[in-house]
């Protein structure tokens, strides 16, 4: 393997196009000892991990609702993060979101000018609390047809991340992960790794506080509001640290209105995150079958479950799609199983959860040999498509595990041209590709599928897009969403194929 000097590393932001020289030490101690001293007698916090969960959560913290914190964020100086540091420090929010929030609490943090960003675990020795935002992901390894082969969890990164707060930390800093981890990770990895450091550094290790708090963001209108105005789990190692999290968490969320519910350990709030949104991704691959067999039996299975969805008991039913995607969803039913067998030494793992996971990660490539059976025996070679967003959910810019890439790779393996337009991303950094941002000019071009694949909500009945549809020749119109309406449909049916996801009817 070639090394590349750190020197030459450059870390540009896809907002502004800057290109940030990656430092080549770690030695921010300076800028961090300016920010505490003009924020002297303000409590410290620190958010490890300045992704699309941890950058917002140093906005609430920023605007905390009943103390006036100094917050300080820190990631890595590495190619994917170090622009983030430049980007808040020079005034400039690195998250693109659709919440007019964001850009609310941001303006009032410049203000105050009581966030900011570093690269130096110095940082962690003046923090009274610690926030762990990092990223966990579950390693899976899967074929081109989409079947899940093997998955492991490697906590190297994880456990490094934890040891560079012991090494750094006060005796008596609250820790609180928030980080979606395998049931039973704070009990087993974080508390003796910190145990371990502050020993090592001849400090005690009985006053230190660690508690676990899951977060439920949903990026998107209401992404500020999922962190500050929701309800939250929480718990300790122990009692002091339950209810050192307790108060902490009072002072961010608006607990009159979304009381705070505590579980007995951190195991127990560990595992609660990971079945949460297992359910929802079982839920999701339960209707992922049932689209399959409304296609077979010519039904539209919307019809059906908006049916069933008037029988109070049903109403949280999913309806089809294109597949699951985001940071959780396609990974937290493997948390857990991954943790019964390797942390609890069970003799297997979920299986039923593994099945759903299976599933959806197969949802991208089924809704790919449905458009490939629309089109018929030409084939997808010479074809050009134009896919409507690219982000895994709507309304948001976050593109990591969007069930989109892996129809878009079918595509382009099978010789299909790809026309790409988000109204939230410029650059789809998991393919290497710019993404439009205005698609008038995109249908100028020859077309001969239109596949929508994000339900951002400009494209609902949106008067601009239907025109440029009926603009065009005869083509196929592919809704993997169900974003369509019954109107669109029949007017777009008049002129093009249009085919949705989970409509049997229409074939």
């Amino acid at each position: 393997m070639i090394s590349v000097p750190v020197k030459s590393w450059r870390s540009i932001s896809p907002l502004t196009g800057m290109a940030y020289e990656i430092p080549q030490g770690i030695d921010d101690r300076r800028s961090t000892d300016d920010f505490v001293f003009e924020h002297s007698g303000k409590p410290v916090v620190v958010v490890q991990g300045l992704g699309f969960v941890g950058a917002v959560m140093a906005l609430v913290c920023a605007n905390a609702l009943t103390e006036d914190y100094a917050v300080i964020g820190i990631d890595l100086p590495a190619v994917q993060t170090y622009w983030k540091i430049r980007s808040i420090n020079e005034g400039v929010f690195p998250v693109v979101a659709s919440d007019k929030k964001v850009e609310e609490f941001h303006r009032r943090a410049v203000e105050k000018g009581n966030l900011f960003a570093t690269y130096d675990p110095y940082a962690y020795s003046k923090a009274d609390v610690i926030i762990v935002d990092v990223n966990l992901d579950v390693q899976k390894e899967s074929n081109a047809a989409g079947d899940l082969l093997q998955y492991g969890v490697d906590l190297g990164n994880f456990r490094k991340a934890i040891a560079a707060i012991g090494d750094h930390c006060k005796e008596d800093v609250l820790i609180l992960v928030e980080t979606t981890v395998p049931p039973g990770t704070c009990q087993m990895v974080v508390k003796p790794i910190i145990v371990e450091c502050l020993a090592r550094r001849g400090l005690p290790t009985h006053r230190f506080r660690l508690g676990h708090s899951y977060e439920r963001v949903m990026p998107g209108p209401d992404y500020v509001d999922s962190i500050q105005n929701f309800f939250r789990v929480y718990s300790g190692v122990d009692e002091a640290s339950a209810q050192a999290t307790e108060r902490f968490l009072k002072t961010i969320i608006s607990t009159d209105q979304y009381p705070l519910t505590r579980l007995g350990s951190t195991n127990a709030t560990e595992m609660a995150k990971v079945l949460e949104n297992s359910f929802r991704a079982m839920n999701i691959a339960f209707m992922v079958e049932w689209s399959r067999f409304a296609e077979e039996a010519g039904v539209n299975l919307y019809e059906v479950v908006n049916a069933i969805r008037m029988r109070p008991t049903h109403r949280n039913m999913m309806l089809p799609g294109i597949g699951v995607g985001g940071y959780c969803l396609t990974k937290d039913p493997l948390l857990a199983s991954w943790a019964r067998q390797n942390l609890f030494h069970g003799e297997a793992g979920l299986a039923e959860s593994e099945q759903g996971v299976r599933i959806n990660d197969k949802m991208p490539v089924y809704a790919y040999e449905f458009l490939r059976k629309s089109i018929g025996p030409d084939g997808m070679a010479g074809k050009r498509a134009l896919f409507l967003g690219v982000s895994y959910r709507s309304d948001v810019g976050d593109t990591r595990y969007s069930p989109v890439e892996r129809f878009f790779n079918q595509l382009i393996a099978d010789g299909c041209e790809v026309l790409l337009h988000d109204y939230y991303v410029n650059f789809w950094e998991e393919t290497g590709r710019e993404v439009a941002s205005d698609y008038t000019t995109l249908f100028s071009e020859r077309l001969d599928i239109i596949a929508i694949t994000t339900a951002h909500s400009d494209y609902r009945n949106s008067e601009r897009l239907r025109e440029l549809i009926l603009e065009q020749e005869p083509l196929l119109i592919l809704d993997t969403i169900g974003l369509l309406s019954g109107e669109e449909i029949a007017l777009f049916a008049r002129k093009h194929r249009v085919r949705v996801v989970g409509r049997g009817d229409l074939a």
